[in-house]
């Protein structure tokens, strides 16, 4: 995403424009809100002179509520530096939100964001509205029709049945283990099957539903879904605490809407099962639950997801080289904990901000994951221009600091605080590739929290990152055990460029699975006209300025050339026989077929190394084989809807993600790490039930 790029410039902008100069932003951006009719709300912006919202980052929630897309009119299309092509708003907008039944006053949550045409983006803002909603006009059933649905002559509320007539929820027991769900859906009236989820009172845990097959229906608000016209049975596994009998208090959320005419609220309804006494359905979710987190384990998972991401390659060299940084400066104490202070603050605030804008994204109703930010080839091209700069650093071509703790800090060029700080940034940055174990059971518990909640975990995931060198700066016995200074550093430091090249190349291989390799050969020219950039840099030292500051900013310039070049392109996905695809997925289920789904990404570091030390092996594969496995790999490499969607329905935030389904198609989520035995383990497991 190229907000990144905009985060890294922030510095720069904040130096060249006066914050006193902007208005604030409730006066750049006036917000009203009223109920023309209990169905929708209107918002309505007053935008400044001057000033302009984004489309894109639009977004309206309301707690414990489903809405249908908001309705905007069009509006003017640009480039923009930083969001590519785009959709702005000035002097006035009116979004209309539809609404389910609800009671007045409705409390909204508004998420936008703007910039002045100066060049300043506002950060992303959010804002709670209460708004009171009409007197409906007539008793009974109130219903949402999304916009878009052709209510028809026949299709008004007044002759819709009732929700209970229309759907009606049912279970039964069937014996200790599980239960058969029965949704009796009324001639003319179509269920999703996607939009229906299940939870239970304490002691009982459903497992994933065994859906039979569906029926694909063209849907005016949701496109292409799977939905069922007909009475439909549910075989659902109980996971059970304890084997006395007891009674399950089953809850249904479903949607469904009647063919041609209005669709349904969410609508939630609860049934007791008298289960007999047994053990239940064995407890198959490996991985930690962010259901059973509580803010205490997730601050506390974060926090040791954070530290093991030090261990991880893509973290490893640049806590090294700050660590030999401070050997290297020979400075005190207080010198230490300086730099380690900043060094955190920069990992902190590089975490927030990663937080904040995966929450609102995804409260705009867009899915992101951890590791997003990859995803964009234009911030993965740049990042191999960084990487390719500071190996080139180290190696002497060219000098971006006066010692080696100023490595990494191309933006700052300086041996004080602001290097530790952006040094704190790059370590935020290189460490999105890798997911550590703990993570994704704090990150899932995160994006499912209010923001500030969310937010105190991505912080505690950042200091986790940042304690080894906090330490490093605040226990006297542990920075007394540094190297000492000597000749020696200078090796160590041109032998450090070695992996900053390596990881250039990943990257560059990365781009390449993006937007193919004549994308990816034009970054790689870019990188030469870079590294001749750097050359004539420092050729020139002891020239004039303006010999050596023009043709400097003019190889730049060349070299930013192909890097846009680049990101414009895609490269086209390929179709092979084990992709994953939902149709695929639930026709195996159907079938009573085991399945093992990998989902994964080219610039996730930790799936690589899953893939190559465990899933590669001959014992692992033959094992597939040899217990009947079908194998689907889900490619989140770019931007895929059904992926996230998948992510999403297990509660992941990010790759990798790996679910066995075994042949009653009750799912296990395994480990972010594996080993071969957690994967034989899974594997003999699912295969014997």
């Amino acid at each position: 995403m190229r907000l990144w790029m905009l985060f890294l410039l922030l510095p720069t902008l904040a130096n060249a424009l006066d914050e006193t100069d902007l208005l604030p932003v409730d006066e750049a951006f006036a917000i009203s809100a009223s109920a023309p009719g209990t169905d929708r709300i209107e918002v309505r912006f007053q935008i400044a002179d001057g000033y302009y919202l984004y489309r894109h980052r639009l977004g309206v929630a309301i707690d414990g509520a489903t809405l249908a897309p908001f309705e905007v009119p069009d509006g003017e299309r640009k480039t923009d530096e930083f969001f590519g092509d785009v959709e702005t708003y000035r002097q006035s907008l009116t979004l209309t939100q539809a609404l389910p039944t609800l009671a007045s006053p409705v409390n909204v949550m508004l998420s936008y964001q703007g910039c002045a045409d100066v060049g300043v983006c506002y950060p992303p803002q959010r804002k709670q509205l209460s708004v009171a909603l009409p007197i409906a006009t007539a008793p009974g059933l109130s219903f949402s029709a999304p916009p878009g649905l052709n209510l028809g002559t026949t299709g008004t509320v007044q002759d819709a049945l009732p929700e209970d007539q229309a759907f009606r929820f049912e279970a039964i027991a069937q014996g200790a283990d599980a239960v058969l769900v029965r949704f009796v859906v009324a001639p003319g009236y179509y269920l999703y099957r996607d939009k229906t989820r299940f939870s239970a009172n304490t002691g009982f845990t459903p497992q994933a539903p065994l859906w039979p097959a569906a029926k694909t229906h063209h849907d005016e608000h949701f496109g292409q879904v799977q939905v069922y016209f007909d009475p439909v049975d549910v075989p659902i596994g109980i996971e059970r605490s304890n084997t006395a009998a007891g009674t399950l208090n089953l809850s249904a959320e479903y949607q469904g809407c009647k063919l041609n005419g209005i669709c349904y609220p969410v609508m939630s309804r609860t049934v007791a099962v008298a289960m007999p006494a047994g053990q239940g359905a064995p407890a198959l979710d490996a991985a930690p639950n962010a259901a059973s987190l509580t803010l205490f384990s997730a601050l506390l998972f974060a926090l040791i997801g954070g530290l093991i991401l030090n261990l991880m390659p893509c973290v490893l060299p640049i806590l090294s080289l700050k660590a030999m940084g401070l050997a290297e400066s020979g400075h005190g104490p207080d010198y230490a904990r300086r730099h380690a202070l900043w060094y955190t603050t920069g990992v902190l605030v590089s975490f927030a901000v990663v937080g904040m804008v995966l929450i609102a994204v995804r409260a705009g109703g867009t899915a992101l994951g951890w590791g997003f930010q990859l995803q964009q080839p234009l911030l993965v091209g740049a990042l191999v221009y960084v990487m390719l700069a500071i190996g080139l650093s180290l190696s002497g071509v060219f000098q971006i600091g006066a010692s080696l703790s100023g490595v990494g800090q191309s933006l700052t060029e300086s041996n004080d605080a602001r290097g530790s700080f952006f040094t704190g940034v790059l370590a935020c940055v290189v460490a999105s590739p890798c997911t550590a174990p703990f993570m994704g059971g704090a990150l899932a518990f995160a994006v499912a929290q209010p923001a500030w909640i969310a937010l105190l975990v991505f912080l505690a995931l950042g200091l986790g990152l940042a304690l080894p060198f906090l330490a490093i700066g605040f226990v006297p016995g542990l920075a007394a055990r540094l190297p000492r200074p000597g000749a020696w550093m200078e090796t160590f430091k041109q032998a450090m460029a070695f992996p900053m090249y390596l990881t250039a190349v990943w990257l560059l291989w990365v781009l390449g699975h993006q937007v193919g390799m004549d994308g990816a050969g034009l970054v790689l020219v870019g990188g030469v006209v870079l590294a001749m950039a750097a050359w004539w840099w420092e050729r020139q030292r002891f020239a004039g300025a303006i010999k050596r500051w023009l043709p400097t900013i003019a190889l730049l310039a060349l070299a930013a050339l192909p890097l846009g070049m680049a990101s414009d392109a895609r490269k086209p996905q390929d179709s092979a026989a084990d992709a994953y695809s939902r149709a695929r997925l639930d026709a195996l289920v159907a079938d009573r077929q085991p399945v093992f789904v990998n989902m994964t990404a080219d610039w996730c570091a930790t799936c690589k190394v899953n893939e190559k030390l465990v899933l590669s092996r001959t014992s692992v594969q033959t094992l597939l084989q040899a217990r009947g496995f079908t194998y689907l790999k889900g490619d989140w490499t770019n931007p895929d809807p059904a992926i996230s969607a998948f992510l999403a329905e297990h509660r992941a935030v990010g790759v990798p993600l790996y679910v066995v389904y075994d042949r009653s198609g009750r799912s296990q989520v395994l480990p972010t790490v594996l080993t071969e035995s957690i994967v034989r383990e899974a594997l003999e497991r699912a295969s014997a039930l």
